[in-house]
């Protein structure tokens, strides 16, 4: 069973940061695109932001966290991170990260995220 574990969820204040963390311990996680999604209580799950496989030359970002949030990737550590600044009120969440490969696809657990002062 392919296995994704998230961490480096907690609670912040508004303008503060977090890096979460989506490590893989039973594939190689460079051969797959990363995604990471959250889900605020009563919302639907949206997808915060998005990276290639190998070289993670391609990424994505949901408008609302553009020039706050930075996707990469060390293939070394068979990790992908999402470094989280200037976070907001709506920020808050549970974060998931999934990694696709063709038709397969792999979800963590969540960690969660609050932003509250």
């Amino acid at each position: 069973q392919e296995h994704l574990v998230e961490s480096g969820g907690g609670l912040v204040q508004p303008g503060g940061s977090l890096r979460l963390s989506c490590t893989a311990s039973t594939f190689y996680l460079e051969y797959y695109a990363v995604g990471w999604f959250r889900q605020a209580p009563g919302k639907e799950r949206e997808e915060v932001s998005c990276i290639s496989s190998n070289t993670g030359a391609r990424t994505t970002y949901l408008d609302s966290v553009k020039g706050r949030f930075t996707i990469s990737r060390d293939n070394a550590k068979n990790t992908v991170f999402l470094q989280m600044n200037d976070l907001k009120f709506e920020d808050t969440g549970l974060y998931y990260c999934a990694a696709t490969i063709l038709s397969r696809k792999y979800w963590g657990q969540g960690t969660q995220v609050t932003v509250s002062v």
